[in-house]
């Protein structure tokens, strides 16, 4: 059977979780978002007390920490004790990129998504296309311009000034870039969401996948 993988690329506030979470209730697959599982370690690390600098303990740590699917439609990712709340908050939003950059919390998260993903999934995150899943039988890169990322941020972020969310959107975009530099995977198909409302950013996904496997099947 063919694996029915979609990886989902793009900066932060490019609108992939949303496009995802609308394609895998779709296509009736999970949908997964590999940044809740950063930001779960990171509100684990700053709940214990560990250095975000400290690989070695952060690798500890997710060894006691549970990453599931939910029994929702669709299924989605779940971190046990952690609410989604406690994966938003401003210390987590400024720590995150320092625990995503240590290649032993990458590599170990790496195996725990190829593995949440192995029947099909609908996933999203930086590198999914490019080294989670690089064998993936549809990949998309998301693009928006800055003030289109900001803006979905904001909403998303009821209560956080936007001229915050700004200033945090443009650091955490250069704290990843010199983590993991974000690019487009070969065969991947370029989306710009800035350029396309919700409805029509997931008409054109639902296109390019059905095409694919339809393709593929063929």
């Amino acid at each position: 059977m063919i694996r029915r993988v979609v990886a989902i690329d793009g900066a932060a506030g490019s609108g992939k979780s949303t496009l995802a979470r609308g394609l895998a209730l779709e296509l009736g697959v999970p949908y997964i978002n590999t940044g809740l599982m950063y930001r779960g370690l990171t509100a684990a690390a700053l709940q214990h007390g560990v250095d975000p600098e400290d690989e070695g303990a952060l690798v500890g740590l997710l060894d006691g920490m549970s990453f599931t699917l939910s029994r929702t439609n669709p299924p989605e990712l779940e971190i046990e004790g952690y609410a989604s709340a406690a994966l938003t908050t401003r210390d987590v939003e400024l720590t995150v990129s320092t625990v995503a950059r240590h290649p032993g919390v990458r590599e170990r998260l790496r195996i725990l998504q190829r593995s949440l993903g192995e029947d099909g999934a609908v996933m999203e995150g930086r590198d999914i296309a490019t080294v989670v899943f690089p064998d993936a039988s549809i990949k998309l890169f998301l693009v928006a311009d800055e003030g289109e990322r900001s803006a979905r941020r904001a909403r998303e972020r009821l209560g956080y000034d936007p001229t915050d969310i700004a200033e945090a959107l443009r650091l955490r975009d250069a704290r990843d870039a010199r983590t993991n530099p974000l690019k487009a995977a070969p065969g991947a198909t370029v989306i710009d969401t800035g350029a396309l409302d919700i409805e029509a950013s997931l008409a054109e996904a639902l296109r390019i996948v059905r095409l694919a496997w339809d393709e593929d099947e063929s």
